[in-house]
């Protein structure tokens, strides 16, 4: 792009005008701080089984390092968004920014799993505080007919990043740089952190405050104590032999969600601000959303870990190779992005992406039964394929068609509770998908191969089941993306 086609300078409103080149550096340092926090939810799905042999954690451990970082994300982006309103975006983006780099160095030097897993959740909370605060920031860089030029450039890097990140992950581990192996998927984020922050301390502009705004901290933490209540017993009731308690914990925190509604409802009662807009749990589109967001991301991660613990553990690849397998999925997903805008922004777009996801996991599964053990994962590439098509199909639709389906003033809250959502799937994922995998691979221990092709082939049923569910979802969303001022 050329020097002239920059958007022209801007003015803020409490700082000096911004040059184009300014602007557009400014938004390079959010991409550095949203490409991070992409990565670092990935990185794991690949790495997990070399960190666990050489700290010598358990099977659970690999899904909490999953499933911490996300579920902590999906309970601090309910609040991250007004802290960023109270207290500024560039001051909150800069907190998240630096928090996230200091964890990552934690992470890199932990010694232990219960040092890793806590560094992991204060990644994702710290994550929460920054990633909220990138559209208000964006947008207040450039004029109303340029600002979707800066998000027409976040997109395709977003794509590639997610592209390239289980891919980087695999060359860190298997290149041992300095003896570091694993350490350095999260060694890496510090000078670039480092970089990044001390250039958004000069190049990011100030953002107006609302010191006066009201922020419901009870709201947040129940909602944060009943996802933690869910995921937990997922995680851990497994290895813990599936206790009584365990149930009535699962039972509580599914309780404690609804509870969490409640609360919302009864504050907007009494003109009290809240985290989500009660009004939204009473429109069936968007209710719809929310469960197709936790059923169909839940796959999504869920599937990324099975693979990379099915690649590296059951046929013995090495993280890199396991990296590389799944670059077939990456490329139908950009594909399936592609398809998307032919097809239009519709619920038949998101419907015919459920499809074709469902036909991927039918041929993974078709693939590993006809073949013998050890299967040969480059055979899996064409289900893989398949696979990311239907992801990207359903993917590209999924925020506009369940955002047109609410008011111009609600759009702003359903849109945060939608992310939310999304990581509220990926720890579920992380989370159902794990435990069936070692659950099926422990009950056949001394079969070999065949053990994992077994605990892989279970897994893909229940990630069938979840499409299915989401698919089924799609009945009460509206026929397609309609904006109110289009209607």
């Amino acid at each position: 792009m050329s020097t002239t086609e920059m958007p022209q300078a801007v003015a803020l409103p409490d700082g000096p005008a911004f040059s184009a080149r300014r602007a557009w550096a400014a938004v390079g340092i959010i991409l550095v701080g949203e490409v991070m926090d992409l990565l670092d939810s990935l990185v794991t799905t690949i790495a997990g089984p070399t960190i666990t042999r050489d700290m010598g954690g358990s099977q659970e451990f690999i899904q909490w390092l999953a499933a911490g970082y996300t579920i902590a994300m999906a309970a601090g982006l309910l609040i991250g968004g007004r802290l960023g309103d109270k207290y500024g975006r560039k001051n909150l983006f800069l907190t998240g920014l630096a928090g996230f780099t200091v964890t990552s160095l934690v992470s890199a030097l932990a010694t232990n799993p219960e040092t890793l897993i806590t560094a992991r959740v204060l990644q994702g909370l710290l994550g929460a505080l920054m990633v909220p605060q990138a559209l208000g920031i964006i947008r207040s860089l450039f004029p109303p007919d340029k600002v979707g030029m800066a998000f027409g450039v976040t997109g395709p890097v977003m794509a590639l990043s997610g592209v390239a990140g289980p891919i980087v992950a695999g060359w860190l581990v298997d290149a041992d740089y300095f003896g570091w192996s694993w350490r350095m998927i999260f060694a890496v984020n510090v000078p670039v952190g480092v970089l990044a922050l001390v250039a958004g301390l000069v190049l990011l502009p100030r953002s107006q405050r609302q010191r006066d705004l009201r922020i419901d901290l009870v709201g947040a933490v129940i909602a944060a104590a009943g996802m933690a209540a869910v995921i937990f017993p997922l995680v851990q009731g497994r290895e813990l032999g599936w206790p009584w308690w365990v149930f009535l914990l699962l039972a509580a925190g599914i309780g404690t969600l609804a509870g969490f509604v409640r609360h919302q409802y009864h504050r907007a009662d009494k003109g009290l601000p809240t985290l989500v807009l009660p009004s939204l749990f009473r429109k069936k589109a968007f209710v719809s959303g929310l469960f197709i967001g936790i059923l169909f991301f839940s796959v999504m991660m869920g599937g990324a870990l099975l693979f990379g613990l099915f690649f590296q553990l059951g046929l013995g690849m090495s993280p890199l190779k396991a990296g590389l397998a799944t670059i077939a999925q990456a490329a139908g997903m950009v594909l399936g992005f592609g398809f998307s805008q032919a097809l239009g922004m519709a619920r038949r777009t998101m419907f015919i992406g459920f499809a074709a996801t469902a036909v991927g996991l039918l041929a993974a599964l078709g693939t590993i039964a006809v073949q013998d053990d050890p299967v040969n994962a480059w055979w899996l590439s064409p289900a893989l394929a398949v696979l990311g098509v239907g992801s990207g199909l359903a993917i590209a639709p999924f925020f506009d068609i369940v955002l047109s389906g609410v008011d111009e003033r609600e759009t702003g809250s359903a849109s945060g509770t939608l992310t939310s959502a999304q990581q509220v799937g990926n720890a579920l994922g992380a989370s159902v998908l794990g435990t069936v995998f070692f659950s099926v691979l422990n009950g056949r221990r001394g079969e070999g191969a065949s053990a994992f092709t077994a605990a892989t082939s279970a897994a893909l049923l229940v990630a069938l089941a979840l499409v299915a569910g989401a698919a089924l979802c799609t009945r009460w969303l509206p026929e397609r993306a309609v904006r109110p001022a289009e209607e």
